[in-house]
């Protein structure tokens, strides 16, 4: 069991490879295809996620897995195939989000706690049987003067570490992602010290909780500047800032630290993930796992039409291979033009 999970773990951080997140909830993907002026019905939310695990350069070059929400894990393509089926044969690991969102936390204005845990263990179990190989579970710590709170911090540490010991059980590896907000005005310095706080928490509890860290992938934020800071971080100081919280806060065992793109713009994702590549070499293999940052332009060119179909396959394909270079060092400005 140990080794397997190891094995995926492994192969979830392999050399120019990352993970895209395709994992949003109903109300979020509602959003995203308003916003492009496509009706969020079952049949368009499939096809559009089937056109991006088609898209076989991308997928075989630069995936290395796909988080996913209950109900793609469940869907067949439009010929009938199980979608799970095509991102396997794409050579690339299925995955499944677990948690239940985050709710408000009682007696604590402004922070939250993520649910879940009920029932976590069975429907595990289903997952696996379902053809995922690792989960995601989101905790969301938010910045102001007053928060977070040492009591907010603490109890989602507790809550990643329970949910990352029920999958390591059913031989599912964990993905923990205690995401620190870019949302406000905070410097950079500020989400340094609430990163820092949250990561020695998170594995204070790993270690509580027996999870073992070879089987384990931390998806974390990058330190940056809230995004209404009247200073934003350069991308060498947001590169040097993240990597120095790493270094104090990461045991080495953990194979690799895959980011969210929290917010920010396609390139400038890139940009920061390749800047701290070039920082190397690292204890652990730094990649992506980005949802917007990978979705962005390929939905903008889908528009929800069949015939759009190659031409969001070229901008998805483009993404993946822009981050896959970045997650080696060896991406610059100039191959986004090319």
């Amino acid at each position: 069991m140990t080794e397997t999970l190891e094995q995926i773990a492994n192969a979830m951080v392999a050399t120019g490879k990352g993970i895209l997140a395709a994992d949003e909830s109903s109300g979020t993907i509602k959003k995203r295809f308003d916003a492009i002026n496509v009706p969020s019905t079952e049949d368009n939310r499939r096809d559009y996620r089937e056109m991006m695990f088609r898209t076989g350069e991308a997928m075989k070059n630069y995936i290395s897995g796909v988080i996913l929400y209950d109900e793609t894990i469940r869907q067949k393509a439009a010929d009938g195939t199980p979608l799970v089926d095509i991102i396997k044969a794409a050579g690339s690991i299925p995955g499944i989000k677990v948690d239940a969102g985050a709710k408000p936390m009682a007696g604590f204005p402004g922070e939250t706690i993520t649910e879940g845990l009920d029932g976590l263990d069975e429907r595990l179990a289903e997952y696996y049987k379902l053809g995922a190989r690792f989960a995601k579970w989101r905790a969301v710590i938010d910045i102001s003067p007053v928060i977070p709170t040492n009591a907010c911090i603490e109890a989602n540490a507790e809550a990643l570490a329970r949910y990352a010991a029920l999958c390591q059980k059913n031989g599912i590896v964990p993905i923990v992602e205690p995401e620190v907000l870019m949302d406000g005005d905070h410097t950079a310095d500020r989400c340094f010290e609430v990163t820092e706080a949250t990561l020695r928490a998170l594995f204070n509890a790993l270690a509580r909780h027996n999870v073992l860290l070879e089987g384990t992938i931390l998806k974390p934020n990058m330190v940056v500047s809230g995004k209404k800071c009247a200073t934003q971080a350069s991308v060498q100081e947001v590169a040097e800032k993240t990597i120095k919280v790493f270094k104090r806060t990461v045991p080495a065992a953990v194979p690799g630290i895959v980011f969210l793109s929290g917010g920010q713009s396609d390139e400038l994702a890139t940009a920061h993930l390749d800047a701290m590549n070039k920082m190397g070499p690292l204890p652990w293999a730094l990649s992506f796992s980005y949802g917007r940052a990978l979705q962005a332009a390929p939905q903008k060119a889908w528009a929800g039409k069949k015939e759009n179909v190659p031409a969001a396959q070229a901008a998805f394909a483009h993404r993946a291979k822009m981050n896959g270079l970045a997650a080696q060092g060896k991406w610059d400005a100039s191959m986004e033009k090319a």
